[in-house]
């Protein structure tokens, strides 16, 4: 499947890397006007080429979500940065206490980007490769399962160390690819998974559960932050808020296609939630 090739090399100096997202610095600057903006935005960059990449197909232990910096169990969710950082090179990496990053070593790693649009952010949504890249930069190569297995995307699921969240503009075979990854993780336990309550039942009774106890779904945990902002401690009308929210995404066990994640959301006791099918199993609409 054909993706767009950017050569250049990751600098994580004066950012916050987390478990999917870091920056990178094309080497030349003008191959980011390459990369299609399907949600009508360009790839924001500066001067010299560097912009965010944004993961794509997977979802890492929030480390600062919204405006107060709310965070799930720093374990796993550092435990990803970290390994993102190493896997991509990075032998030595100094932080101040809010989480940004005052040196490394070395100064940068090269490596390569593979990408198809953007978020709604400027973002750049790639798959994330290091050293000599497998192709031309600035034009299309095909990649298949291969060239996935050759990304810290596919790394960091078969690790265990973040969650699969499929978007309508990544190949069905990359995805086949992802959860199969997904599924050996989790069957052979590995990193957050022997934790992993999205399926079980979280019980919440409060922020406080959110930020040091349950180990769920970053998606699950961002509607459950905003959820408990709003004032109350009871998940009675959770439901009902995810209704609101309007998550538009497809169950690929059975093609339903939904509006709300109450669809796959219970709510019980006033205290206890659980998604009722596996991330895997769920294919969202790109917003």
């Amino acid at each position: 499947m054909p993706m767009l090739l950017i050569k250049g090399f990751y600098d994580v100096k004066g950012s916050q890397p987390d478990g999917d997202t870091v920056h990178f610095t094309a080497h030349d600057p003008s191959e980011w006007s390459l990369v299609g903006g399907g949600l009508g935005r360009a790839v924001e960059h500066s001067a010299v080429g560097r912009a965010k990449l944004r993961l794509d197909a997977i979802d890492a232990l929030e480390t600062h979500y919204g405006a107060q910096r709310v965070h799930q169990p720093l374990q796993f969710a550092h435990a990803a940065r970290d390994e993102l950082l190493s896997w991509l090179g990075f032998t030595d990496v100094q932080r101040r206490p809010d989480e940004t990053v005052t040196a490394t070593t070395p100064d940068t790693v090269p490596g390569f980007v593979l990408t198809r649009g953007t978020d709604v952010h400027g973002r750049c949504i790639a798959l994330a490769g290091r050293g000599a890249p497998p192709g031309t930069s600035g034009l299309e190569i095909d990649v298949d399962a291969a060239v996935l297995r050759t990304t810290v995307n596919h790394h960091l699921l078969t690790a265990g160390l973040v969650y699969p969240t499929f978007y309508r503009s990544l190949f069905t075979s990359l995805r086949a690819e992802m959860a199969t990854a997904t599924k050996e993780a989790r069957e052979a336990g590995r990193g957050l998974w022997p934790s992993d309550v999205t399926t079980t039942g979280a019980k919440i009774i409060g922020l406080p559960s959110l930020t040091d106890d349950v180990v769920i779904l970053p998606k699950l945990f961002r509607r459950l932050v905003d959820y408990l902002q709003l004032g109350t401690t009871s998940l009675a009308c959770f439901p009902a808020f995810l209704a609101g929210v309007g998550d538009r995404f497809s169950i690929l066990s059975t093609g339903e296609r939904c509006l709300g994640l109450h669809r796959v959301v219970e709510a019980t006791n006033g205290q206890t939630v659980r998604m009722t099918h596996p991330p895997e199993d769920l294919l969202f609409q790109d917003s």
